[in-house]
């Protein structure tokens, strides 16, 4: 695994303070995640009916488990990778025999074709553009040709580090379609669904993406 410690640059104060901000406010989100019944997110929902039964698959940014959990305990071999300690704990505490890696999305601790799907949701979107545009190449070499991705961005014009509401201290990028759909397409993935979506998995306007690896 790549070592935790990276160098700093532009963006990885952005980064840090994000995860700070999870560190500290994780017994607060399980709290919250666990008074409310687990829902499988529509996103998700279409993702799997493209998938075989049993396709290994990786949850980036999985927070306390509670969507790879959920992929578990339906025969799916599935991954989860998160940075934030706290919240990894948590997920071991309850999901004891789900696989759950503490890495970084700049770094990721996995050899080429290892999945066949990915799961990104409101994880991709706490990273600077210039590094999720070279995530997203990246993930692609993470799928086995004909893998699919399913990610949620935060849709809008202005990334900002925002300092109130719920789990305050996080930075947003937000996307417009067209701009994200670049990205998309120039880290070597064929969109199959790109959509902008309204108080749907989450409160707010969000950009939904399916895609595929070619080949």
């Amino acid at each position: 695994m790549a070592p935790l410690s990276l160098t700093h640059d532009s963006t990885t104060q952005l980064v840090l303070q994000t995860i700070d901000a999870y560190e500290r406010s994780a017994l607060e989100c399980v709290a919250r995640w666990n008074q409310r019944r687990h829902r499988r997110l529509p996103l998700l929902a279409d993702w799997l009916t493209r998938l075989s039964a049993d396709a290994r698959l990786l949850d980036l940014g999985c927070g306390g488990g509670q969507d790879a959990g959920d992929l578990q305990r339906q025969g799916y071999r599935v991954v989860g990778l998160d940075r934030t300690s706290a919240l990894l704990s948590a997920g071991r505490r309850r999901y004891p025999s789900l696989p759950l890696v503490r890495a970084d999305l700049r770094h990721l601790p996995f050899q080429a074709m290892s999945f066949d799907g990915l799961w990104a949701a409101a994880s991709l979107m706490h990273l600077p553009k210039p590094v999720a545009r070279r995530i997203l190449t990246d993930l692609c070499r993470l799928v086995r040709p004909g893998g699919l991705f399913a990610a949620t961005m935060t849709h809008g014009v202005k990334s900002r580090l925002v300092t109130d509401g719920w789990v305050p201290g996080r930075y947003f990028a937000r996307w417009r379609k067209d701009e994200f759909a670049r990205a998309v397409r120039r880290a070597g993935w064929l969109i199959l669904e790109l959509k902008v979506v309204t108080n749907r998995e989450r409160k707010g306007r969000w950009v939904n993406l399916l895609a595929q690896r070619q080949g």
